[in-house]
């Protein structure tokens, strides 16, 4: 009997729970992803208690902008943003990794042994990165890649990679499950080994920061809390080849507390062939556009007056997920390129750009030594297609 009842008991609690599960599924039904932004002074407790009191369901902590992200049906955010402490209610905004439609995938997957030997991609040639090895490889600088996460499986970027996260799922692998993500990391770092390519540093520290799912679309959530890790473990640069079409405060907010944290932020101008998207369209960040291997704007490239710089995005040769290679094109593409001369830079004296006088390089510092030495394109000094010109990593480290 009393083993009876401890199954009863167990199969109550099953029922409960599942009662609890299902409930949950029905009431977000008509629910979407929101941001809530609190005032300041309000403690965490109090923010819990004020989504509980409209029926909203907390998903995410989102200390880097005092807010919370909590599925609302739309009557519950009207009325939370009423709430007294209650800043603001956004839209969780979907992002999409920034891959060009017209990239040329892998079509096999390659195997270990063998590997194909290495060759000197035509973007890492163009901005001059392999002259700067001499000098520096920009060991023990810290890039967060902000993407599909990172193949935690790839001989030619294993070595680079120090940790990371998964956003997305916490409890899951930061590996990557779509292939752009690693294909971004082996343009910032791939080993100068003997297979495949190598990148910009080819020693630089790489982190994997998983936001994006195995389509390569995401939410400004998971951005935030990714950029939140960086600032946590103490990233110095973090290359962002994703984006939206859309912007809002939050996201502002978080590209701002990245940037004050001391992270240089690089982010793909975006592939619409229009105007510049989110993040890069922040002043904060360095907005890259794509140029082919004629120097010449791609035609689906973004441009605008937010533009920063330009570097190779087309016909890419990379790391892809598993142990493959694939080349692909896009301004996410052109991003991992400045992001690795960024990184190149900062293993350097700060020297004359110390604007601040305080001996480090400063986000704002490295923006300007890498635009004052690029190679000029179009038309004379800065415009809206090539931003101050092509990046060039060996006048970038004199």
């Amino acid at each position: 009997m009393k083993k009876q009842k401890i199954i009863f008991f167990l199969l109550f609690i099953a029922v409960a729970i599942g009662g609890l599960v299902i409930s949950g599924v029905q009431a977000n039904d008509t629910a979407s992803r929101k941001i809530v932004i609190f005032q300041a002074g309000v403690t965490d407790t109090a923010k819990d208690n004020i989504i509980g009191k409209v029926g909203g369901a907390k998903f995410k902590d989102l200390d880097l902008v005092r807010g919370k992200g909590v599925w609302l049906s739309d009557k519950a955010a009207e009325k939370l943003a009423k709430q007294p402490g209650v800043l603001r209610v956004e839209d969780d905004i979907v992002v999409q990794a920034l891959e060009n439609f017209n990239s040329e995938k892998v079509t096999g997957k390659a195997k270990i042994p063998p590997q194909p030997s290495q060759v000197l991609p035509w973007g890492i040639d163009r901005i001059d990165a392999e002259k700067v090895w001499a000098s520096t490889t920009a060991d023990l600088i810290k890039v967060g890649i902000i993407d599909t996460g990172i193949s935690s499986s790839h001989p030619d970027i294993l070595a680079n990679i120090k940790g990371g996260i998964n956003t997305i799922h916490p409890r899951k692998s930061w590996n990557d499950d779509n292939g752009h993500g690693s294909h971004v990391a082996g343009t910032v770092a791939a080993l100068n080994n003997s297979v495949g390519v190598v990148g910009v540093g080819p020693a630089i520290n790489l982190y994997a920061i998983k936001v994006l799912n195995a389509n390569g679309s995401g939410y400004l959530s998971d951005i935030i809390e990714g950029l939140q890790w960086a600032i946590s473990n103490n990233m110095q640069v973090v290359n962002l080849s994703l984006g939206a079409s859309t912007g809002n405060q939050s996201f502002h907010d978080a590209i701002i507390a990245t940037k004050n944290a001391g992270i240089v932020v690089v982010a793909a101008a975006g592939n619409s062939g229009g105007s510049v998207i989110y993040p890069a369209a922040y002043p904060e960040a360095i907005a890259v556009s794509a140029i082919d291997s004629s120097n010449i704007i791609a035609s689906w490239s973004s441009r605008g007056p937010e533009v920063d710089l330009a570097a190779p995005g087309v016909s890419i040769y990379s790391s892809y997920k598993g142990t493959a290679y694939a080349t692909l094109s896009g301004t996410s593409m052109a991003s991992p390129h400045v992001a690795g001369a960024v990184a190149l830079v900062l293993s350097t004296p700060v020297g004359a750009y110390d604007s601040d006088s305080d001996g480090v390089w400063d986000p704002s510092e490295v923006q300007t030594k890498l635009q004052a030495t690029a190679v000029d394109l179009g038309s004379g000094g800065f415009d809206n297609l090539y931003g101050y010109g092509l990046v060039n990593a060996f006048a970038a480290v004199q």
